[in-house]
């Protein structure tokens, strides 16, 4: 059974930082492509970024490019994200899902119920 668990979240200020964690099971990260995506209220989700397991290669939104890094540590099931420069409209619930592709082209299956972020002074 595939789960993603994700933690981190908090409330902090413009230009702060914030580490995401995304715990699964069920599948390794060296066989299925991840990511992750955000919901703010009123939203539709988007995706934030993915990263392919064919290659370890990442893709990211051009809205948190030079701000996000992404990476995991496939022994340990795990996926961060580092999130720098936050600005009040990273606001959202963010999610990490996953499909069973290597690839990261195409819409995903499962996702964690999410951690909140929430940037304001």
């Amino acid at each position: 059974q595939v789960q993603l668990v994700e933690s981190g979240g908090g409330l902090t200020q413009p230009g702060g930082s914030l580490r995401l964690s995304c715990v699964v099971s069920g599948f390794t990260l060296d066989r299925y492509a991840i990511g992750w995506f955000r919901q703010a209220p009123g939203k539709e989700r988007e995706e934030v970024l993915c990263i392919s397991a064919i290659d370890g290669s990442k893709r990211y939104a051009d809205s948190v490019k030079g701000r996000f890094t992404a990476s995991k540590d496939n022994a340990k099931n795990t996926m961060y994200l580092q999130m720098d420069s936050l600005r009040p409209e990273d606001t959202a619930v963010y999610h990490c899902g996953t499909k069973p592709s290597y690839y990261c082209e195409g819409s995903f299956d499962y996702y964690g119920q999410g951690t909140q972020v929430t940037v304001s002074s």
